[in-house]
């Protein structure tokens, strides 16, 4: 097409952000523009999957991408103790070894960034991070070309003296948990945030406030959160800026759910702790057997860790991967860890949800998904069997959320978050 444009993605290297800028793409391609995808090494066949042209921008020392995958494995893995302590807990641990690696992902990619962006020229840049890349910004002054931030994360990246500090799990009128984990996150990455304002005035830009690592777009901002969970806010977003995509959920290969040898006609779950939880084989073998137990079928994710798994009952299936919007719009009720996708798409089809979090946002989407009536919050490990089978009988027959869920889903559905954001870029051009 003569009017055809190239967007360019820049999706954290995680799948969650991934999978959300596919979504969008593929929105994108559908009103004839092109989507390309600039992307970590580890992430690139990612892209490629979908029918994306990807380019390499390297965030850390170049390595295969095996040792990639696994360096991120072990690094999770190791982090399994810190899991089951509190969002406060967790800043002097797992918080602070997180924003010690995210800042170097910022350096790293300065190598190699500027050239990509001179190779590929897109018309708009979207990003979804949670810190500054100083070449988009340069890139988008020296080219006139917009940059749009994605939020991907809990809405509460964009701050508000009102809502939970991100990544707290803080109750959202619990004033005293914003100001305790406020105080000690600012504390702990300090010499972080020192490095990273250093490393922005070497790129000739202006330094950020202690705690911020990121700025909101002049241009336009994209929060993937619906507005059926949106916090209410002390200074309104501009919709001039900020626009909510309602869980912006991507198109998927279609799944058909297995035969199961027993309690064929039970109610149907989904388990899940997304694609690095899966590591804690433990926990999930524990929630196997509970839940085995119950009159349900359960189909659980256990991620590159199926030969840990011996036989399992007849009302359980395990897979390493699952095209999970096309399961979740299937199944009865769902346990997951929180993730943005997990929580999203659950409110998109309208399914109730166990959240059982361990670190980053999934503590503010657990406290969210309780505070507004769509599902349960539950400690990931303090939990006896009496307690999960009871929440699981209360996701299956609880009128009330039922109908909060029905009313969420179809709001939801009605705006198509991809379509929405496709819209919104479409304009921008």
């Amino acid at each position: 097409m003569s009017d055809q444009k190239v967007i360019a993605f820049f999706p954290e290297a995680a799948f969650g952000p991934a999978l959300n800028s596919v979504g969008i793409a593929q929105a994108c391609e559908k009103l004839g523009h092109k989507a390309v995808f600039l992307s970590d090494p580890g992430m690139t066949e990612v892209y490629r999957g979908y029918g994306f042209e990807a380019h390499d921008v390297n965030m850390s020392e170049p390595m295969p991408p095996e040792e990639m995958a696994k360096y991120w494995s072990d690094f999770i893995n190791g982090h399994i103790p810190n899991f089951n302590k509190s969002p406060y807990e967790q800043i002097d641990n797992y918080v602070k070894e997180c924003w010690e690696a995210i800042v170097e992902t910022s350096v790293w990619a300065e190598k190699d960034l500027p050239g990509v962006l001179d190779k590929v020229k897109p018309d708009v840049i979207c990003v979804d991070n949670v810190i500054l890349f100083p070449a988009i910004k340069r890139y988008s002054r020296e080219h006139g070309v917009p940059w749009v931030r994605v939020i991907s994360c809990s809405e509460n990246e964009i701050t508000d003296p009102d809502i939970p500090p991100h990544l707290s799990g803080c109750w959202e009128h619990d004033k005293a948990c914003f100001e305790k984990y406020d105080a000690r996150f600012k504390e702990v990455v300090k010499p972080i945030h020192e490095r990273f304002n250093a490393f922005l005035a070497e790129c000739g830009e202006e330094p950020y406030e202690l705690g911020e690592f990121f700025e909101a777009s002049p241009f336009m901002n994209l929060l993937l959160y619906p507005e059926p969970v949106a916090f209410q806010r002390r200074n309104p977003l501009d919709p001039a800026q900020f626009q909510y995509l309602e869980g912006c959920v991507r198109d998927e290969e279609d799944y058909e759910i297995p035969a199961f040898s027993e309690k064929t006609d039970a109610p149907l779950l989904y388990l899940s702790f997304g694609s690095l939880g899966s590591g804690d084989t433990d926990l999930l073998k524990r929630l196997i057997a509970t839940l085995s137990k119950m009159n349900i079928r359960l189909l659980a994710n256990v991620g590159d860790y199926m030969d840990s798994y011996g036989e399992v009952p007849g009302n359980v299936h395990l897979a390493g991967w699952y095209p999970q919007p096309s399961v979740i719009k299937q199944v009865d009720a769902v346990i997951h860890h929180g993730g943005n996708n997990s929580f999203n798409e659950c409110l998109y089809f309208g399914k109730p949800a166990i959240i059982m979090p361990y670190v980053w946002d999934g503590h503010d989407n657990a406290t969210r998904v309780e505070e507004t009536g769509h599902g349960f919050k539950m400690h990931r490990a303090n939990w006896s069997d009496e307690e999960l089978v009871d929440r699981v009988e209360r996701m299956l027959s609880d009128g009330a959320m039922k109908e909060k869920l029905a009313k969420t889903s179809a709001h939801m559905q009605s705006r198509h978050g991809p379509t929405k954001a496709a819209g919104i870029l479409n304009k921008l051009l």
